[in-house]
């Protein structure tokens, strides 16, 4: 659990990258199988190497899908995320929505 307490305090970036990821829909990327990361860079407003970084880490959890190799294309994988354990740091990170604006990712 410590290792989610400094996740928590120094990886905005993750959570910012997973919840826009988490809650893009089809009709908000251009190609049909997902979004680049260049794409995703500017959604969230952080520099293009911190947005991979961030989408490997998501990956290596088996919650991104990457399809295709230039463009690489990424999805969110809500079956798999719904499988990590209630415990897990990414689980906890992106479950934490004291501080989501959720205006941003729905229009009403």
């Amino acid at each position: 659990m410590e290792y989610y307490a400094s996740l928590e305090h120094e990886d905005k970036e993750l959570k910012s990258v997973g919840l826009e990821l988490m809650f893009l829909t089809p009709e908000k990327y251009s190609a049909e199988d997902g979004i680049s990361a260049v794409e995703l860079s500017k959604r969230v407003n952080l520099p293009l190497e911190v947005v991979k970084k961030k989408l490997n880490i998501l990956k290596e959890k088996n919650i991104a899908i990457v399809k295709g190799i230039n463009p690489k294309l990424w999805t969110f994988d809500q079956y798999n995320f719904q499988r990590l354990p209630e415990d897990d740091e990414i689980f906890l990170l992106l479950c934490s929505f004291d501080d989501v604006d959720f205006d941003k990712y729905f229009s009403y």
